[in-house]
């Protein structure tokens, strides 16, 4: 270790800290709901599939990881909206780095969504004999006695 580079000092963390990290990101969950309109659309998306995510008569490893799926597209759209509001705050002028920069974090989402696509295409392809026949919707359910 070299004698002349300081160590940075340790980061001590407290249930406050945690707390207004908490709180931080609420707020920046709330800021992108109140500001981002394709944050809305991906948030109305999830809230719409996750129901059938759970009620689809699949094993509970299909059903976490559909839904992880979902979550994945608020992760990256939350990223894309980070990376754009970051950029347009340096600078509003048009800059080649910039547009693809902001390309790059809106290709991020569109493969967010091919990936939901394709987990959810699995899913159901590899479990459609139970799906088919949507017995799972038949009220009252066969487990009631």
């Amino acid at each position: 270790m070299n004698p002349l580079v300081e160590t940075p000092p340790v980061k001590r963390r407290s249930f406050r800290n945690f707390i207004s990290s908490v709180w931080f990101s609420l707020e920046g969950f709330f800021a992108a709901l109140r500001h981002e309109p394709s944050f809305r659309e991906d948030l109305i998306f999830v809230v719409v599939l996750t129901p059938f995510a759970i009620i689809l008569p699949v094993n509970a490893v299909s059903t976490a990881v559909m839904i992880a799926s979902l979550f994945l597209i608020i992760i990256v759209e939350l990223l894309n909206s980070a990376i754009e509001w970051t950029i347009d705050y340096i600078s509003t002028e048009k800059h080649l780095m910039a547009k693809r920069a902001k390309d790059m974090a809106s290709a991020a989402v569109f493969l967010s969504y091919v990936n939901c696509f394709v987990v959810w295409a699995i899913v159901i392809v590899a479990n459609w004999r139970r799906i088919e026949g949507l017995e799972f919707l038949r009220w009252p359910p066969h487990i009631l006695p």
